[in-house]
């Protein structure tokens, strides 16, 4: 559904969305007719920048033991990733590097400069 900007001679503006063909409202103040100015579409949906690195598989078994197929799509979706995270760097989030991932670090890796006790004790 398009947005409209409702314009009138007396100075009032308002956007709205509304149908195509729906017509122009009064104007509330002086009740002229109000100009309709189409600016842009609303769109649906939301944008998905794809798996963040703490969420990449990380083991050989999380590869589905090194399927061509998964890791070459998994290889495409980093390539975007890291692009996006170049041009965007907010969506980097920690880039600390983990050094530890499985066991008791599954849920939330142990990442340079954490201390080791501190995480499920």
């Amino acid at each position: 559904m398009p947005i409209y900007v409702y314009r009138c001679d007396c100075g009032l503006r308002f956007e709205r969305l509304a149908a195509l063909n729906a017509p122009a409202p009064e104007c509330p103040t002086c009740q002229d007719p109000m100009r309709k100015i189409p600016v842009g579409f609303s769109l649906g949906g939301r944008a998905n920048a794809g798996l963040s690195c703490d969420h990449m598989p990380q083991t050989w078994r999380g590869l589905y033991h090194g399927d061509r197929e998964y890791v070459t799509r998994m290889q495409r979706q980093w390539d975007r990733r890291h692009r996006l995270e170049a041009e965007y760097p907010q969506l980097a989030g920690d880039t600390r590097p983990i050094l530890a991932h499985e066991g008791r670090y599954h849920n939330a890796p142990l990442r340079a400069g954490d201390s080791k006790g501190g995480r499920d004790e």
